[in-house]
């Protein structure tokens, strides 16, 4: 006869960078820390902050916090809660779910009370007026009244697949209103270092758009002959 196995598989403790090296990405753009990817590394384009959230609730960085709940349940995120430190970002998937929804905002608040910095979901939320009453940043794929279960199974403080990437305990998290992307932790000083010059990059051509450029002359170099087949 088999036994039953628990309804959760719970990693406590775990490798998270340190607060000064998350603290460098604080205030780059999501595409920014893309690019520095190699054109990588955000959820699915549906994952945004929910609507008419402010600004204050449309950025966040910080240490992913993982954990993977079965559809239309939610046992995952309450084992998460129990164990979540100051500054992490609450990483909740549902498999994609949007049938139910995973969090409302007496959750959120909770986890605002235990200094979360953001969570983010493939899934769906309700009570919206009340998160933003709250204030968490909260990112998610959709919106539904209907109520989770807390059955299981699920796991928490473990790698999870969600919007189409991996999120490793400890992973660096950042989110706008673009979206979210995931730095690996093992990639985060080479990432800050990349962010760093392609803001000096950008802001050099900014300075030129503003004063009135059309084409960047690195850009012609796509219309030379053999790059470039013209027709007419």
């Amino acid at each position: 006869m088999l036994d039953t196995p628990p309804a959760l598989t719970i990693r406590r403790t775990f490798q998270r960078p340190h607060r000064d090296a998350i603290a460098k990405l604080e205030g780059a753009l999501t595409g920014q820390v893309a690019d520095a990817l190699g054109g990588l590394g955000a959820l699915d384009a549906a994952i945004k902050p929910i609507a008419g959230a402010p600004p204050s609730m449309q950025a966040f960085v910080g240490p992913a916090f993982p954990c993977m709940n079965s559809p239309a349940d939610q046992l995952a995120l309450v084992g998460a809660l129990a164990y979540a430190e100051s500054g992490d970002v609450l990483v909740v998937g549902t498999e994609g779910y949007l049938g139910t929804a995973v969090i409302g905002d007496l959750m959120a608040g909770m986890l605002l009370n235990s200094g979360a910095a953001g969570l983010v979901t493939d899934g769906a939320v309700r009570d919206t007026p009340g998160i933003i009453g709250v204030g968490l940043p909260v990112y998610c794929a959709g919106v539904s009244p209907n109520s989770p279960q807390r059955n299981g199974p699920g796991t928490v403080g473990l790698a999870i697949s969600i919007g189409g990437v991996t999120v490793n305990p400890g992973d660096v998290v950042v989110g706008d209103g673009d979206g979210v992307v995931v730095v690996p932790q093992d990639a985060l000083d080479d990432v800050i270092g990349h962010v760093n010059e392609i803001r000096r990059q950008e802001s050099e051509m900014e300075a030129k758009v503003k004063e009135g450029l059309t084409y960047p002359d690195s850009w012609r170099a796509y219309l030379e002959p053999g790059a470039a087949h013209f027709v007419d």
